[in-house]
């Protein structure tokens, strides 16, 4: 059997360019006293290491195992909750509370810049290294930081189904598809049969799933798309009160909203509801996919599906145990259950007009 190969080390890379150790440390170590290195000479640094496949150790790894029992968690965008009703704050109480209860300690990783943009790779550095995994948050993440994390082969799991072309990632999910699909079912048990889909005009995977569950529940129930209207929303989240009373006419008498990771959408539909003098749900039922936190619309009782979050951080957690344990890195997948909230917002469809009730 063919021996391991050495892993590359600073030596090597300073052996391959001519310099010193301390140089390369320096430049490795990405801190502020990288600095005084000549811009070219941290550019060729990087790039042998790149080229030798030297993943950054910026950790000492003499410790039994190999490891720091330290657990990073790093957010691509801000997510400090101002309080408990913050989205992700229940995410970040499961994966303290599993660190914990593991042994581990955890890290928190932003890198954020002047111009508030984060990267895993600020100065081509990945940073994520002082722990010996992380979980990653966000809905923004850029595509080229993962499949930098994979070719390191450094363990991390996502909070949320992600997606890089050609690559499988570690990711613990809602089951959107399942949770939008028994929502379809509902509504459909309850007479509804037209229905309108207000959905997000950015392709990301939460919305695919979403739209998947939609058409599954429409397949089931025998419903044609020629029932369906699809009103796709962009960040202005916007539905006149004209448009509604279209749909009413139309004979539409429930509408599902996709929700981003705040409110608009729910506003929209309660404003364009008002202007045009529809009641919900006596003339209009209507669903959430999802339980945003309500800033601005009425703190009704939607009907809605609610994200198991606190669980899918403490599970982010045991995955990634789970990946440092095994020396292939084999992907690993898991999705959990979201839990139908029956709510107030949905009636059965009026017999008559929407004001003969």
């Amino acid at each position: 059997m063919a021996a391991q190969r050495r892993r590359p080390t600073q030596v090597d890379i300073a052996r391959r360019l001519g310099v010193s150790q301390a140089t390369v440390s320096l430049v490795i170590s990405g801190g502020a006293a990288s600095d005084q290195v000549a811009e070219d000479t941290r550019q060729a640094v990087l790039r042998t290491a790149a080229e030798l496949g030297y993943a950054v150790n910026a950790a000492a790894r003499n410790l039994k195992g190999g490891r720091n029992r330290m657990l990073g968690v790093y957010t691509f965008e801000p997510v400090f909750p101002v309080d408990q009703r913050d989205f992700y704050f229940p995410f970040l109480l499961g994966v303290e509370e599993a660190t914990a209860e593991y042994g581990y300690d955890l890290l928190l990783f932003s890198s954020a810049t002047s111009g508030g943009d984060r990267r895993i790779y600020a100065g081509g550095v990945n940073r994520l290294k002082v722990a010996d995994g992380c979980v990653l948050l966000g809905r923004r993440l850029h595509h080229d930081d993962m499949a930098g994390l994979l070719r390191e082969d450094f363990p991390f799991v996502f909070i949320g189904r992600r997606e890089v072309p050609g690559e499988e990632l570690s990711y613990v999910a809602a089951d959107y598809v399942g949770a939008t699909r028994d929502a379809v079912r509902s509504l459909i048990r309850c007479g509804h049969r037209r229905l309108a889909y207000l959905k997000l005009a950015d392709d990301k995977e939460w919305t695919r799933d979403r739209e998947a569950g939609f058409r599954q529940g429409l397949v089931e129930a025998g419903i044609s798309d020629d029932q369906v209207l699809v009103h796709t929303m962009d960040e202005t989240a916007y539905v006149s009160g004209l448009q509604l009373s279209e749909w009413l006419a139309a004979g539409i008498t429930a509408v599902v909203i996709e929700p981003s990771a705040d409110d608009r959408a729910i506003v929209a539909v309660e404003r364009g509801a008002a202007e045009a003098g529809v009641g919900i749900p006596h003339d209009l039922s209507v669903v959430v996919l999802g339980d945003p936190p309500l800033v601005e619309a009425t703190r009704r009782d939607w009907t809605r599906f609610s994200i198991r979050r606190e669980e899918m951080g403490r599970e982010a957690v045991r995955l990634l145990l789970e990946l440092l344990d095994d020396d292939t890195r084999s992907a690993r997948q898991l999705y959990l259950d979201c839990t139908q909230i029956p709510g107030d917002s949905v009636a059965e469809p009026p017999t008559g007009g929407r004001h003969d009730r």
